[in-house]
């Protein structure tokens, strides 16, 4: 056999399934090593018991079941977790396990580094590196998994970590889907959050597609001219591009877009912004998370002091809109909202042009 084993940790079920009748099985073989893979996160072909031995070793030398390696974990006073992972050609993502009363959140990573260079997230001072691959994403997933304790599982996920996952659209809806497949890891799309910083062509994409997940919008200003300074990506989709696209994503009942909104000191904090805000959300069925900005050296601003974020809130929901204040978690290990970056660029403060494509080509 030549060049790289086929990694199962990305196939569809389906995949798995063609690959043992392409093999002379039955395709319920298939089934089970997707099951093996992904319900029972076993790495080991040798350990996958219901296989045949003969059909082991043939698959020894066809496939392979990766895993992201665990460089270091941290844990933040108020529980939650930081895990960095290196991957096979010696780049690092970080994630992170959030957890509160009645769930546990995975918050996951799916570029490593990020092109758009927001001005409020380290991410964006490492520039883009490369896309993860579908089995990246999700051999991350059952990693995280794989570290918790027993009888603890993941509960909720949300695709806010590193990177823009709607710029590597086709990678991550591979992954989505793998990971809820009821064969499977299972996971409910219902639980699931897609986190974009306005990537008008990758929201349509994900309207027409049927993965059934929510999603989540970047805000955090409500004029172009100021949100042109803080995320760039607005110069090529602007306001009310972004907005139209919100208002015609398909909703179904009883479900609310999540619109985030980082709060910046005497930057987009005013009354007047509140204010407007409320104008420019009146009809979309949604909600407003207000995010205190986490303070960090290597960027410029200073958080919205509290009573200022409160009266933020009073406005919007006296305009009868619906707006929480979403405390910061993870703050002393650097977990905490736009504060992920890979330690090898924790020292450099150079940002990469950002550099808006559609889609780049998938890692």
């Amino acid at each position: 056999m030549t060049g790289r084993p086929l990694d199962a940790t990305g196939l569809l079920r389906d995949e798995a399934e063609a690959l043992m009748a392409e093999l002379g099985q039955s395709r319920y073989r298939g089934r089970q090593l997707f099951q093996w893979v992904q319900a029972r996160r076993v790495t080991n072909l040798g350990a996958m018991t219901t296989l045949p031995r003969t059909l082991r070793a043939t698959l020894a030398e066809r496939i392979s079941v990766s895993r992201p390696v665990v460089v270091r974990e941290q844990r933040a006073a108020d529980g939650t977790r930081k895990v960095l992972f290196g991957l096979r050609d010696g780049e690092e993502i970080e994630s992170v396990l959030i957890p509160d009363e009645d769930r546990l959140t995975a918050c996951v990573s799916t570029q490593v580094g990020c092109a758009l260079a927001c001005r409020f997230c380290l991410t964006g001072l490492m520039g883009m590196r490369r896309n993860l691959t579908p089995a990246e994403i999700v051999g991350e997933v059952l990693a995280l998994q794989d570290s918790l304790e027993p009888g603890t599982r993941i509960s909720n996920m949300v695709l806010m970590g590193m990177g823009e996952p709607l710029l590597n659209f086709r990678a991550v809806e591979r992954a989505l889907r793998i990971l809820c497949d009821e064969y499977g890891a299972g996971f409910s799309p219902r639980r699931i959050t897609l986190s974009t910083a306005g990537h008008v062509p990758g929201i349509r994409k994900l309207a027409a597609s049927d993965l059934g997940v929510n999603l989540a919008v970047s805000l955090n200003a409500t004029t172009d001219g100021m949100r042109d300074r803080l995320m760039p990506i607005n110069k090529r989709w602007p306001i009310a591009e972004l907005l139209e696209a919100c208002r015609a994503y398909p909703l179904p009942q009883r479900r609310r877009l999540t619109f985030e909104y980082v709060m910046l000191d005497g930057v987009n904090d005013s009354a007047e912004d509140a204010q407007r805000l409320a104008r420019l959300l009146c009809g979309i069925r949604g909600k407003i998370n207000l995010i205190p900005f986490n303070v960090t050296p290597d960027l410029p601003d200073r958080p919205s002091p509290r009573e200022r974020i409160e009266a933020f809130q009073r406005i919007l929901c006296n305009a009868h809109l619906t707006a929480t204040i979403r405390e910061s978690r993870g703050q002393d290990i650097s977990a905490a909202c736009g504060m992920l970056r890979t330690g090898t660029d924790r020292d450099s403060t150079a940002k990469t042009p950002p550099t808006v494509k559609s889609e780049p080509k998938t890692g």
